[in-house]
């Protein structure tokens, strides 16, 4: 890359360099515990194996900034574009997702000397970038470095998959040290007042484009539950038929729950007279004060109807977590599983909570321009937003206005529900 007579160097990019190396580390540091076969397995067609990961959120930064900003860029591999694309189709086809897990080339070996030639230049590039170009720049790196957080949960969400179909239910890392009872505190429900709320992101700071605009919705009176859900309290709901009477769920999930003979969440499976479960630690006892995790929307929506209450809407999650500090179970714990929940409730962290809110847009929602407009537009029909983070997200990844969203079916997704009720 040649170099620029007119480099404006400021503090700015010395701090982009350091978020931006950061983050790439950080996705390779939970590849380390990985052997070089697991880099390959796609267990299930929603995941996509840890190798692919790596290669196309390093697509990410090549297409969006590397092809636009870095003059004279030389791509790594001519095919990689069509092998690591994931949907965008303004920049061209694509390999078919469900054929991910099929490709032996390029090695896991090839695939981070990928990463390391993507990282030279772009760190080259945040040094030398003209000024005039910079703030479009800034943008465009944030979102790929906020890309990246998001498949780095992913990549924990496919490896736990792939791990559970496997008969020796390996482990990924070993169980952190428990540091609580395995026993929750009462469930308390908290009067939340309702009336004009803002909901969403105002124009400062980052956000993804489904975040915005901020804009006024009506809030009712309601009451949120002061605590997830617990594995102990949907095991109540299991012994009660709760998979064996259609009476509390949507005529969609009580279909799915025929065909597909659901009978407990993802991951959990009977040993004699106990509830065992898959965690990123291999098979472990169900404890039955954690919160209940890879249950679906209509799981969710089910067993809130069995107690008698409802799911909460986005509006009054968001306004619930802005009264919040941003604090909880995230990825740097180190746990890697729900915790159970202390004296002072459970907000964020911990399991993604089911919203009753249909993942659609914001009034005067704008998509962003060109391909990078297919990031979150194009999948507002048909899917539920879930609030409030996991113990995979990475804390810096989140804010109260995020919206992450799931198909109504999906269990393979770290995620829970906390109970809502009319006032």
């Amino acid at each position: 890359m040649a170099q620029s007579p007119d480099i404006y160097v400021d503090p700015r990019r010395s701090d982009l360099q350091r978020r931006y190396c950061e983050t790439r580390r950080r996705t390779e540091a939970l590849c380390q515990p990985l052997a070089v076969d697991d880099y390959q397995i796609q267990s299930i067609v929603e995941t996509s194996p840890p190798k692919w990961h790596l290669a196309h959120v390093s697509w990410f930064f090549e297409t969006f900034v590397l092809r636009p900003f870095a003059g004279g860029y030389r791509p790594f591999h001519p095919r990689f574009e069509y092998l690591f694309n994931s949907y965008y189709y303004g920049v061209g086809q694509m390999h078919p997702r469900p054929q991910r897990g099929l490709l032996s080339r390029p090695t896991v070996e090839e695939v981070y000397a990928y990463r390391a030639h993507v990282d030279q230049w772009m760190l080259e590039l945040v040094d030398m970038l003209p000024e005039g170009d910079w703030p479009e720049l800034e943008r465009r790196v944030n979102l790929g470095l906020h890309h990246e957080q998001q498949h780095q949960e992913l990549l924990l969400m496919d490896i736990k998959q792939n791990f559970y179909v496997n008969p020796l239910c390996p482990a990924y890392a070993p169980a952190a040290p428990k540091a609580d009872s395995g026993s929750a505190p009462p469930m308390v429900w908290i009067d939340r007042p309702g009336g004009q709320f803002t909901l969403g992101q105002g124009p400062d700071g980052f956000a993804y484009d489904n975040e915005r605009p901020a804009h006024p919705v009506h809030v009712p009176d309601h009451r949120l539950a002061s605590r997830l859900v617990t594995n102990g309290e949907f095991l109540a709901f299991m012994d009660d038929g709760g998979y064996r009477s259609h009476e509390h769920w949507l005529s969609d999930g009580w279909a799915m729950v025929k065909r597909e003979r659901w009978q407990a969440p993802l991951y959990w499976e009977r040993d004699g007279g106990q509830w065992r479960q898959m965690g990123l630690s291999g098979m472990r006892a169900l404890d039955p004060g954690e919160p209940v995790c890879h249950v679906s929307y209509y799981e969710a929506d089910a067993y809130a109807r069995w107690a008698g209450a409802r799911l909460p809407s986005e509006a009054e999650l968001e306004g619930m977590l802005r009264e919040r500090p941003l604090q909880g179970n995230f990825v740097e714990s180190g746990r890697l599983h729900p915790a159970v929940a202390g004296e002072d409730g459970q907000w964020y962290g911990d399991v993604w909570e089911w919203s009753a809110s249909p993942y659609v847009p914001y009034p005067g929602f704008r998509p962003l321009s060109g391909a990078m407009g297919e990031y979150n537009g194009k999948f507002m029909c048909n899917q539920m937003v879930l609030r409030g983070g996991a113990c995979i997200t990475p804390a810096s990844h989140m804010r109260p206005s995020y919206r992450n969203f799931f198909y109504p079916h999906d269990r393979w997704a770290f995620a829970g529900l906390r109970l809502a009720e009319d006032a």
